[in-house]
């Protein structure tokens, strides 16, 4: 029923290990092939030095040989002085006296040196004469108004309005960095007090414009035009004023034609709002006793220089073409025998005090940084006036030159120091505290019949000084440290000045 049966074996490869071995693959890598080199060096020549002292004996004895002999006494001398000479040593060690003081090293040889001669050749190819300068609040940037100063039709000429920025890399003299065209003469210029970019200036047709050197393309921000507020004659002076709010600033500009206008600038209407006016007139200013001022001509008075007080800001002096140097004030509610004329605002008489006439126009006031009641004043009679505020007479009368003196300012860090230019192209620098009144030092470029119009110290850089010239040209001077750096009793020198009572 059951029997064995031997059958033929079966055999089934694996797939799944088939597929695995299928899969696997050798990878290698290998790194590049190092390349190594060997260098070798030999000195070609060998030297061998040696030295050898003396023995010490020897030397004792030579040094003893030729050893001076002790002087007689020296040695008790130094032995008595001993304890005192320690004693003053202690004493200076523990002195602050010269604390913070830092010794300048540069060499004091030159007074002054000629660093930047800038000009605008298609100013100079017309003859145009510099009439104003003005460093910015950073005191980078020089600008320069151009015009004329001499006889003739000149309020009609085209002028220009330059800067440089004497801190650029690639600053080039006869490049201006902005040129700003103006249809009329620019006779005055200045640089706002705390916004480096703008710039107020007044012209010859009465005229005050503020322009934004940041806008190239349209730098003029604000004009105030030909209208019943403005002036109908030349502006010989723009100053930035500070306003009742806090770092806001207006402009003040003055006129031949007797008035003094604050202008405010209206950002929402983008031009200039009148906010106070004050006109001099001749009846209406006060005269010393001893004045023999009579009033002649018209009854203006004609400004032709205008200074503002950096300690009292209600104080502004004004110089007249007809010599007369008044000191006013803006908080004056006098009102002026003048006729309105359709002023948008009532104008008030600001003399309150004058001192004693010159028989000559007055170019240029300025006010003591460091003392408040010191002021100087220049003009075409080649003197330069140190006044008090308190007195009617100057407390001082310097020569600076045969001919006119156009301008006239104090040093920024030197109070006894003051510049002038003159008709005759030179600038002197004087220093009251010398004994003599012979100029500190004279700053003489060259040139026949090239007047220094206009001059202005920098106040960021005091070594660096500006003039400018009737040849069309700025001159970038560099004061040494001995015209900028302050002596120990230099204040107490004009303390006692100004306390001087002059005769």
């Amino acid at each position: 029923m059951f029997t064995d049966e031997v059958l033929d074996s079966v055999g089934i490869e694996s797939q799944w290990r088939k597929s695995q071995q299928l899969t696997r693959e050798s990878r290698g890598c290998q790194t590049r092939a190092l390349h190594s080199t060997d260098a070798e060096v030999q000195t070609v020549s060998t030297a061998v030095s040696s030295t050898q002292t003396e023995p010490q004996d020897h030397v004792t004895e030579q040094l003893l040989q030729h050893e001076e002999p002790e002087p007689p006494g020296l040695r008790d001398f130094l032995r008595q002085v001993e304890d005192r000479v320690i004693k003053e040593l202690v004493k200076n060690a523990r002195s602050h006296a010269f604390d913070g003081y830092q010794v300048n090293w540069e060499d004091q040889s030159q007074l002054v040196s000629c660093r930047h001669r800038l000009q605008h050749p298609s100013a100079q190819e017309r003859s145009l004469h510099v009439t104003s300068v003005s460093w910015s609040c950073t005191g980078s940037v020089i600008a320069c108004a151009y015009g004329r100063i001499d006889e003739g039709d000149w309020g009609t000429e085209k002028s220009h309005v330059c800067t440089w920025n004497l801190d650029r890399r690639g600053l080039n003299p006869k490049q201006p960095d902005l040129v700003i065209d103006v249809p009329t003469t620019v006779t005055a210029l200045s640089f706002h007090p705390n916004q480096p970019s703008l710039i107020a200036g007044g012209l010859y047709t009465g005229e005050v414009v503020v322009w934004d050197t940041s806008h190239t393309q349209d730098p003029v921000m604000a004009q105030t035009g030909m209208s019943a507020d403005s002036h109908r004659e030349p502006v010989y002076q723009v100053d930035w004023v500070p306003l009742q709010k806090r770092g806001e600033f207006g402009v003040l500009s003055a006129s031949s034609g007797g008035r003094v206008l604050l202008w405010t600038l209206d950002p929402d209407q983008g031009g200039f709002v009148l906010s106070a006016g004050y006109a001099l007139v001749r009846q209406q200013v006060p005269h010393s006793s001893r004045s023999n001022y009579k009033a002649r001509g018209s009854s203006h008075v004609g400004v032709t220089a205008l200074a503002l007080s950096p300690w009292d800001s209600d104080i502004f002096l004004v110089g007249s073409e007809g010599g007369l140097l008044l000191k006013c004030s803006f908080s004056s509610q006098t009102l002026a025998a003048a006729p309105s004329e359709g002023q948008s605002v009532t104008l008030r008489a600001p003399a309150v005090f004058s001192f004693r006439p010159r028989n000559s126009p007055i170019h240029s006031i300025h006010c003591s940084p460091f003392h408040r009641n010191l002021f100087l004043s220049v003009g075409t009679d080649g003197l330069a006036h140190l006044h008090s505020l308190l007195q009617t007479n100057p407390l001082l009368s310097v020569r600076v030159s045969d001919s006119y003196v156009f301008d006239v300012r104090w040093s920024p860090t030197r109070p006894l120091v003051f510049a002038a230019a003159t008709g005759q192209g030179v600038v002197q620098i004087f220093d009251l505290g010398r004994r003599s009144l012979r100029p500190a030092a004279t700053i003489d470029q060259g040139g026949a019949n090239q007047a220094a119009t206009c001059l202005a110290f920098n106040s960021q850089n005091p070594h660096l000084l500006a003039v400018g010239k009737t040849d069309g040209t700025v001159n970038i001077w560099h004061l040494s440290a001995d015209l900028t750096e302050q002596s120990p009793r230099e204040t107490v020198q004009l303390e006692l000045m100004a306390r001087e009572v002059a005769e």
